[in-house]
């Protein structure tokens, strides 16, 4: 279940913060937590980074330290953009404090996971002077393990 679908029939306290065509985003202040569900199947670079970088200002006014990156939606895997996420918006945000990253693939698609694997080995490899390997990223299988964990 997405959180779209999932968090209204948990016992946390959440908002809605952010309303786009192709995904929502949700803090649960009393955990510190935020969630950003992707909704599309593939959402152009140009809203991908709209999307997140409307996040910076919640981050701060809600003291974000989990960010949960609902991927579940997703069938196309897009490099520049995960370059972008990982390198330019993952520093803005480790700056703001947040370090705990979890993240939610889609269900029964092999392709995709292997792409974010060989993307991420990539990014390592050309960006060795990132903050990645200081965050702790974990993949979940749902989202209640993503924000137990």
């Amino acid at each position: 279940m997405t959180a779209r679908t999932l968090l209204p029939t948990l016992d946390y306290d959440y908002k809605v913060i952010i309303t786009k065509d192709y995904g929502f985003v949700y803090v649960l202040p009393a955990k510190q937590i935020m969630i950003c569900e992707l909704t599309k199947g593939y959402v152009p670079i140009e809203e991908f980074r709209e999307i997140f970088n409307q996040t910076i200002p919640f981050i701060k006014a809600y003291n974000i330290e989990k960010f949960i990156f609902d991927k579940q939606n997703l069938t196309t895997f897009h490099q520049p953009s995960m370059e972008w996420y990982f390198i330019d918006w993952k520093t803005k945000i480790y700056d703001l404090g947040v370090t705990k990253h979890r993240k939610i693939l889609p269900k029964n698609n092999p392709v995709f996971k292997l792409a974010v694997e060989a993307g991420r080995a990539k990014i390592m490899k050309e960006f060795k002077e990132s903050i990645i390997p200081q965050l702790d990223i974990l993949y979940k299988d749902t989202l209640e393990e993503a924000i137990s964990e």
